[in-house]
């Protein structure tokens, strides 16, 4: 099964893309991962798109296309597999429709005053990345290891609201793009993590 899944940053996409993927026994390709590893590894298309980078410039569509591209005919890719973070817009969705043929398309639904409220309330264990929340955790020490609680940098009010100002602009878009295909499925991406999860399988 192909999938893609998509989702306002903090939605909870990550978290539910390796419960996906483990589920279907398919591979969870995030663009954010396979960009580093084409970096790391100095391939033909990652020194392309680290030419962008190091210019402080967006890597083009075409570039992240490639990349993508290379990706999913990749052996382990045959029985499908789960796109999280790409497409982005409505032209990489165009140009992933040209590389093969999408099954579903999962969209996490949620409200975006409240998933602000969630983001800039989120505090990370510097030790071990274990998440809390303002609202349920009164202290600054982490319940697992003991290390200190941070705030991210980009889980400030003011990038919360920038990253979910591009993503209405960018990639929402996209929801009205999948659903005139037919593959479009909403879930309620306010509930907990299990109770997602299980909405993820019902629709699967």
């Amino acid at each position: 099964m192909k999938l893609v899944l998509l989702g306002a940053p903090g939605a909870g996409k990550g978290t539910q893309a390796v419960r996906i993927a483990a589920h279907l026994n398919i591979p969870h390709i995030s663009t954010g991962d396979i960009f580093r590893k084409n970096l790391k590894e100095a391939t033909p298309v990652g020194l392309k798109a680290k030419a962008y980078i190091d210019k402080g410039q967006l890597v083009p569509d075409e570039v992240t296309c490639e990349i993508v591209e290379l990706r999913i005919k990749e052996d382990d890719c045959k029985n499908g597999f789960l796109l999280d973070g790409f497409p982005r817009n409505i032209a990489q969705a165009e140009a992933l429709d040209k590389m093969t043929k999408i099954d579903k398309v999962i969209n996490l639904d949620v409200d975006l005053k409240a998933l602000a409220d969630r983001l800039t309330g989120r505090r990370v264990c510097e030790k071990c990345g274990e998440s809390y929340h303002v609202s349920t955790k009164k202290d600054e020490t982490c319940d697992k290891c003991g290390g200190k609680l941070y705030q991210r940098a980009d889980d400030t009010l003011e990038t919360v609201n920038s990253r979910l100002t591009v993503y209405e602009q960018s990639t929402a878009p996209l929801i009205a793009y999948y659903k005139d295909k037919g593959v479009l499925v909403n879930v309620d991406g306010m509930q907990s993590i299990e109770a997602v999860f299980e909405s993820v399988k019902k629709v699967l």
